[in-house]
């Protein structure tokens, strides 16, 4: 589809705005890089120098080819809590900025920074706006219900929903060997279905086994594509903060992890650490935790509230959604930027400027859409009970949620 709106919108398009000043220009949100240095541009930039076919477009990353490469992704393992965190992450604070080829520095997630997103973006190696996982929770367009992406909740056809091949596919089918090396329980996942599937699943519950079986599978013969994940940095910080002895143990223990899969690369292989997304402690207070159930204000007119509390998707009821942006500008807009989907879409938050997005994605996304700025989040204390009680929180495009690490060791 087309793109939509008349592009980023300036401070210029309210003349007649007394508080003008105080409304964030839309102009100013930090875009993911799409194309040049997303993490949808990573895994084109492998299977590319892996004489893999079928891809569009030409990576925006410039990674030396090898033919035995492996992808270690940490959930929750942002750019600057990585660099924030040299004692507990010796090994992997080592390889910042060592590369010739850009790695050692960061990429950037796409919006929003969060798990199902990013995790269909490296799979398909495309931007939310193709893919069509624009959140952690948006409107179905068929049923008019909020969708889960994440736990995949109510059930949708997986393959309707996410139409595109894998790179993993392409990749197996192109005669790379191609493996997943994760938890068992993401086996038969939808998610992993649409984003991540393609050759063959390996479960494995430890974290040592899994990197044990990663080095192993490098070992096959000729071209190797294999993938692998790590969830509870992002889940330590979920419920206990990034600033928390739990989240800083584990952090040490995935820099262990890391360095254990990297002491048993066979020669002549690539392995490239990478993260879904940063995240951010905020304080329980009502200035920090903006509770919507219990705001008549940001209520009025909205039908459903999806995203989650740093990046949040808001439908209106029919007719309302020029009052609602007009209501959320003024109430948030001078700590979240505060976008209409057009003018979300022309500014390139889900896809490269101009790009537009999929005609079947368009109706997921939130007449309005609210990322944070500043250090705040819109919860739901009543209707997203275990959401409201997360100490770390991500999704917008600031720096410590949207840059992600990528790191790379060579043999």
């Amino acid at each position: 589809m087309a793109g939509f709106g008349a592009g980023p919108v300036t401070s210029d398009a309210w003349p007649d705005d007394p508080a003008q000043d105080a409304i964030l220009d839309l102009a100013t949100a930090p875009l993911p890089q799409y194309g040049t240095g997303a993490l949808s541009d990573l895994l084109p930039a492998v299977v590319v120098g892996q004489e893999v076919p079928g891809l569009s477009g030409t990576p925006g990353l410039d990674l030396a080819p090898a033919d035995r490469v492996c992808v270690f992704l940490i959930d929750g393992l942002g750019w600057e809590l990585l660099r924030a965190h040299p004692a507990e992450a010796p090994f992997l604070t080592s390889l910042l900025g060592t590369s010739r080829n850009g790695t050692g520095t960061p990429l950037t997630a796409g919006f929003p920074s969060t798990t199902a997103t990013s995790l269909a973006s490296v799979g398909t190696g495309l931007p939310p706006g193709a893919h069509g996982l624009p959140g952690y929770t948006v409107a179905d367009p068929a049923t008019g219900a909020l969708m889960n992406q994440l736990r995949w909740h109510p059930w949708t056809d997986p393959h309707a929903w996410q139409p595109y091949p894998t790179v993993f596919q392409l990749a197996h089918a192109a005669g790379v060997h191609t493996c997943q090396v994760s938890a068992p329980a993401f086996e038969r996942t939808p998610l992993t279905q649409v984003a991540l599937s393609g050759g063959t699943f390996h479960g494995r519950l430890s974290g040592e086994e899994r990197m044990d079986l990663a080095a192993a599978q490098l070992g096959a013969a000729g071209r190797t594509l294999v993938y692998t994940y790590y969830s509870e940095v992002d889940g330590k910080g979920h419920r206990f903060g990034v600033d928390s002895d739990d989240w800083r143990g584990q952090l040490a223990y995935v820099d262990g992890l890391a360095q254990r899969l990297a002491e048993q690369l066979p020669p002549h292989a690539a392995l490239y650490v990478t993260a879904d997304h940063g995240m951010i402690d905020l304080p329980f207070d009502p200035e920090s935790r903006i509770d919507f159930d219990e705001d008549w204000e940001l209520r009025a007119g909205v039908a459903l509230l999806g995203g989650e509390g740093r990046a949040r998707h808001v439908y209106a009821v029919p007719g309302a959604a020029a009052d609602v942006l007009a209501v959320w500008r003024e109430v948030l807009g001078d700590r979240m930027w505060v976008a209409s989907r057009d003018e979300a879409v022309a500014a390139g938050w889900f896809g490269p400027p101009g790009a537009g997005v999929d005609e079947r994605v368009y109706g997921r996304i939130g007449d309005v859409i609210a990322a944070a700025h500043d250090d705040v989040a819109i919860v739901a204390s009543r209707t997203e009970p275990n959401e409201s009680a997360m100490v770390g929180l991500h999704g917008s495009m600031t720096p410590v949620e949207q840059l992600v690490p990528l790191l790379e060791v060579r043999t």
